[in-house]
């Protein structure tokens, strides 16, 4: 299976683990199950199970993804999570397993979130929310699009505080 390398470590991703349990004999007429645990605006908590042609359970992972980990997440949580639970059910099985169950997709997302500062929820009114008005009002030439990039790489905003600086934009 292809590896990438991260930090000096070979991982494996999880599409290569999928596509050797797929191709592979030995996994013939196995299935893969999804179920959404928990989900609600933050993010969710998702759950894989492989179960074998029997439909005997071989293997079952959880993952937790957070709405506003990434930009990506930002409309993809779900489809992450289980992507995510899927590697690591498949690498409960030994596939794609060398240095760590973790995926290479895996891997990136925790080292990208250790490198990200911690964001602050903005709301209308509080502390922040005057600096904010400021900057946009004296960057308005530079658009909404890169406006709202910028402050989201501080800020988490809510959808109701993002129609006002908007509406400061303009």
């Amino acid at each position: 299976m292809k590896t990438i390398n991260i930090k000096g470590k070979e991982y494996v991703t999880v599409n290569e683990r999928l596509i050797y349990f797929r191709t592979n004999k030995k996994y013939e007429d196995w299935q893969i199950h999804e179920d959404v645990i928990s989900v609600d605006s933050e993010g969710g908590i998702f759950k894989v199970t492989i179960c074998d042609h029997n439909g005997v359970v071989r293997a079952q992972a959880h993952a937790q993804e957070d709405r506003n980990s990434s930009y990506i997440n930002k409309t993809s949580f779900l489809e992450n999570g289980f992507t995510s639970a899927l590697g690591r059910a498949l690498g409960y099985l030994g596939i794609g397993v060398d240095a760590s169950i973790a995926s290479a997709d895996e891997v990136d997302m925790a080292i990208k979130k250790q490198e990200l500062p911690e964001k602050i929820s903005l709301a209308i009114g509080d502390g922040n929310w005057n600096k904010v008005i400021t900057y946009v009002q004296s960057n308005k030439s530079q658009g909404t699009t890169k406006l709202m990039k910028a402050l989201r790489t501080k800020y988490v905003i809510p959808r109701d505080v993002e129609k006002e600086i908007n509406s400061a934009i303009s």
